[in-house]
């Protein structure tokens, strides 16, 4: 596809009280109230940091019955928002009317006006007013816009009206615990609470301004996208049956998830399986087996992941010194550092902050 941008932004995990008046409401591991909770939270924080999401809103569409496309975002498709990033979640919101979506394989999802669907995982999906009709590639209607202006699709059959408006979030670093967690496709209901409706009615008129040519209202879709993604994923884990393994659950499970959060509050202690199971209650060989079932690897892999990730971050971001880098994430020597940094990345870390500067 060859989508133009109107907006882009990068997204910081600095939610503030937004994202806990959101959470007051919430069941699950986000709801505020006892200290595990606000950690547990902080964890989640601490991966939307490192992700560095950053995304537009690059099209508003209206068809008309029968319709039906087929498309998927590829990572060249965000080079006009001047990030070409690793992982791509697609994002779809109807603003009016309905529409059907199946992602292939899938079960087929009613979409109804004021929901949102994201897809975490990008795949390749078909959505329309009935997926047995006349299937579309969308890279076939999507035109080049005039300069500055979002782009437009009208087409259908003449029948019920549905309008979309489309977009992206992006990140130039993976999380594989965090995505991996996540299912094919997340729905999203933003009337069905009042953070939600105001959520909803901010994100139209941004969108509107985006397209007026008042191009500062991308700051707001950045923070409203933001935290988009968090409900959507708070409404998901709130409804995970007991059972349910990945990042998700184990961050919920109150033993699990304390382990988490000590492990993202202190990366550069000399932390073993046995310490923190003594910090969470449980004997060593309980603590690591329900680790590794619910998140998916033992405690020090995960540990070490995560010191890769806050690494790639601060040499993205910062003016620290590889070495101090190293010491800050809990290795010994730079020369042992950056031979993991290349293990999980593919690069040194000097070529990693060259590539990945802040813009």
């Amino acid at each position: 596809m060859d989508f133009k941008a109107v907006s882009v932004f990068r997204c910081g995990a600095n939610l503030g009280a937004a994202v806990w008046e959101m959470n007051d409401r919430r069941p699950g591991f986000y709801a505020r109230g006892p200290e595990t909770g606000a950690k547990r939270l902080d964890v989640f924080s601490d991966v939307l940091r490192v992700l560095r999401l950053a995304g537009g809103v690059f099209l508003e569409a209206e068809f008309t019955a029968p319709w039906c496309l087929s498309g998927k975002i590829s990572a060249e498709d965000c080079k006009p928002f001047q990030v070409v990033p690793r992982n791509v979640i697609a994002s779809h919101f109807v603003a009016e009317g309905s529409m059907k979506l199946q992602v292939e394989g899938g079960e087929t999802i009613d979409v109804y006006a004021g929901e949102l669907v994201l897809l975490p995982h990008n795949h390749i999906h078909s959505f329309g007013s009935h997926l047995d009709a006349a299937l579309v590639p969308a890279q076939k209607l999507i035109q080049s816009p005039p300069l500055g202006n979002i782009v437009r699709i009208r087409h259908g059959g003449g029948g019920q009206s549905t309008q979309l408006l489309c977009g992206f979030l992006g990140t130039e670093t993976s999380f594989a615990p965090l995505l991996t967690a996540l299912p094919a496709v997340l729905k999203l209901n933003l009337r069905k609470s009042s953070s939600g409706a105001w959520m909803e009615s901010s994100f139209r008129f941004a969108v509107s301004e985006i397209a007026a040519g008042r191009m500062g209202s991308a700051t707001v879709i950045a923070k409203l996208s933001e935290l988009l993604f968090i409900e959507a994923v708070s409404q998901y884990v709130a409804t995970l049956p007991t059972e349910r393994r990945g990042w998700l659950a184990g961050l919920r499970d109150p033993q699990i998830g304390r382990a988490l959060a000590l492990l993202h509050a202190q990366p550069a202690q000399a932390w073993t399986a046995e310490s923190l199971a003594v910090q969470v209650g449980m004997s060593r060989s309980v603590f690591a087996e329900r680790f590794a079932l619910l998140v998916g690897q033992p405690p020090m892999q995960y540990l070490a992941l995560w010191r890769m990730h806050m690494a790639a971050q601060r040499l993205r971001e910062g003016q620290s010194s590889v070495a101090q880098i190293a010491f800050a994430v809990g290795y010994d020597s730079e020369a042992a550092f950056s031979r993991a940094f290349k293990r999980q990345f593919g690069t040194s870390p000097g070529h990693w902050r060259k590539g990945s500067a802040t813009d």
